[in-house]
């Protein structure tokens, strides 16, 4: 199992948790975090025991975006790892999720600040849930940078273009029930509870078809910007197959017998 000192990787059943684990900076992106961010998905693609993963902070933060302090030239921590970037120059776009979509469910499991990088990292997730006090936002205008993690293309389809508009231009903050509201998170819990209801939701996950799982979510996303015609057609290419697996026949044994279905990825 990977990880760096700034990216924590442990096990909760059949859930991968990736925690970014630099507190003193709020979970700020370094180098470290990113290279052991790209490491955990790569992880969970290729582990067929992973069914789903969970991304979450540690010490009440989930990501405070980029050190601004390396962006000034002031050096970022974990020179070390300096070789992984010359070796693919692209990893830390995969690791912020730009680049790379994980086959497997990724719910996120937000406390405190999600801001900057942290609300662009976000947009690459698929389930979100958020403590009440949670704040998001992207501050880049503010400090006269681009939010070039993705965000000028990806919010408008997440959220409605005039609030992902006033997002991106005003870089002003949002409480977690504003981010509910206009559709950014899908759960708000009490504070120091997202993670629970994270693995929650992650298991209710696991419980399902593995195979069935991953095509929907690949049709989801492949179809996200074609013609209904075209989706519809897209979808029937993915789903199809599905049904002649020995899984989807167990999960209709298991039905008919009432008993837990037990997957194989077969």
């Amino acid at each position: 199992m990977g990880g760096t000192e700034h990216l924590t990787v442990h096990r909760e059943g059949a859930t991968l948790v990736l925690t970014l684990n630099r507190p003193e900076a709020r979970n700020a992106l370094s180098l470290p975090m990113l290279v052991g961010l790209y490491d955990g998905w790569v992880e969970a693609d290729e582990d067929d025991a992973v069914r789903s993963i969970v991304l979450t902070g540690a010490g009440g933060a989930f990501c405070a975006g980029m050190d601004l302090k390396a962006l000034a030239g002031r050096g970022m921590e974990g020179e070390q790892y300096r070789d992984r970037l010359k070796a693919d120059p692209d990893l830390h776009w995969k690791a912020m999720l730009r680049h790379h979509r994980p086959r497997k469910p990724v719910i996120a499991a937000v406390e405190g600040y999600c801001v900057a990088g942290g609300t662009e990292i976000l947009q690459g997730t698929d389930i979100r849930v958020a403590g009440a006090s949670a704040t998001f936002g992207l501050f880049e205008v503010r400090r006269g940078l681009f939010p070039i993690g993705g965000s000028t293309v990806r919010l408008q389809r997440q959220i409605p273009r005039t609030h992902a508009l006033e997002m991106l231009l005003t870089g002003r903050p949002y409480t977690a029930r504003e981010a509910a509201a206009i559709g950014l998170i899908g759960h708000v819990v009490p504070d120091g509870t997202a993670l629970d209801k994270a693995l929650a939701v992650a298991e209710q996950i696991n419980a399902c078809g593995p195979l069935a799982v991953e095509a929907v979510k690949a049709s989801v996303y492949e179809t996200a910007e074609l013609t209904e015609t075209d989706g519809l057609a897209a979808e029937l290419r993915r789903g199809w197959p599905v049904f002649d697996t020995a899984d989807a026949k167990e999960g209709s044994r298991a039905f008919a017998e009432k008993r837990p279905p037990v997957y194989r990825r077969a």
